[in-house]
């Protein structure tokens, strides 16, 4: 039974810009910020992740960001006035 090939989820070619970059970094090359400016890349998780932005600002097939900062403020938020309101019922 022959096997469903499964879905890329990224490009072959941004693949190919991660690569380079990940080439940079290892070189020491590498650098963060806009134009270059700020500091040196220090681990390889960032090197990964300034190749898939510069893959995106070319337009190349690369999942969205996944958004785990605004889904983490809403639950504090949310849990905060919960806190507020009791306070204020106690009284």
């Amino acid at each position: 039974m022959a096997r469903k090939a499964k879905k890329r989820r990224y490009s072959r070619s941004a693949g190919g810009d991660v690569e380079s970059e990940m080439r940079r970094y290892k070189k020491g090359t590498a650098k963060s910020g806009r134009g270059g400016r700020g500091g040196r890349v220090k681990s390889r998780k960032q090197a990964i992740a300034i190749g898939l932005s510069k893959a995106r600002k070319k337009g190349k097939k690369v999942p969205k960001k996944a958004s785990k900062r605004k889904s983490a403020k809403k639950t504090s938020r949310t849990s905060s006035k919960k806190s507020s309101k009791r306070k204020s019922s106690k009284r």
